[in-house]
């Protein structure tokens, strides 16, 4: 859900919601469906790794899960990470259930970056990894999205540099309403396999 949504919507509701898909018995998961597989270096040693996104259509969540594989010269594949955290589950609220208008776009690879994209109702976000540490941490967030009223909300935040940009404009007009900067470190980045999207009003 977009920054917009999470600001309207109770916290109970939400930490309900997380809590629900957290608890599902992963046992009684079955990812049947391949929605997109991508290819690029992701360890900078010259060779194709691949990310596979698949998703259980038979769940009444019709949860997705992310994968990020890293091969080998001889093409064999390792599981580096894997996660059912990172993409929202296409129906949160089950399939009768209220819908957001929120759903996964894609993934790209470029330079060694992978980059998650989503789609809102008004407007898209998405989550940017590299692969340091031992581990592919969040270096970046951009969000931008509409309140339905004429207003354009753009969030870019460069987690490695710790700056945090937010302009405000008008969506007929592109008239800047409002434009701020704050340096905001994190010291531990967030890991891929730990991430849920906006579960804090940062990213």
């Amino acid at each position: 859900m977009n920054g917009y949504l999470k600001r309207i919507l109770p916290p109970f509701f939400l930490f309900f919601q997380f809590t629900c898909f957290a608890q599902t018995d992963s046992t009684k998961l079955h990812f049947n469906h391949l929605v997109m597989e991508v290819q690029g270096d992701l360890n900078y040693d010259g060779i194709d790794d691949k990310v596979i996104v698949t998703q259980d259509t038979l769940h009444e969540m019709a949860p997705y899960r992310f994968q990020v594989f890293f091969v080998d010269k001889d093409g064999f594949s390792k599981l580096i990470v894997t996660t059912s955290k990172l993409i929202e589950p296409q129906y949160p609220n089950g399939r009768e259930g209220y819908q957001k208008g929120n759903g996964f776009s894609d993934v790209t690879i470029q330079k060694g970056v992978l980059r998650v994209n989503n789609v809102l109702l008004r407007g898209n976000f998405s989550h940017t990894f590299r692969f340091q540490h031992g581990n592919f941490e969040l270096i970046g967030f951009s969000e931008t999205y509409s309140d339905g009223n004429g207003v354009l909300t753009t969030i870019d935040f460069n987690l490695s540099t710790g700056v945090r940009i937010v302009k405000l404009e008008r969506c007929d007009t592109n008239k800047q309403i409002r434009k701020s900067k704050k340096k905001i470190i994190i010291r531990t980045l967030p890991k891929l396999q730990d991430l849920i999207p906006f579960d804090n009003e940062l990213y």
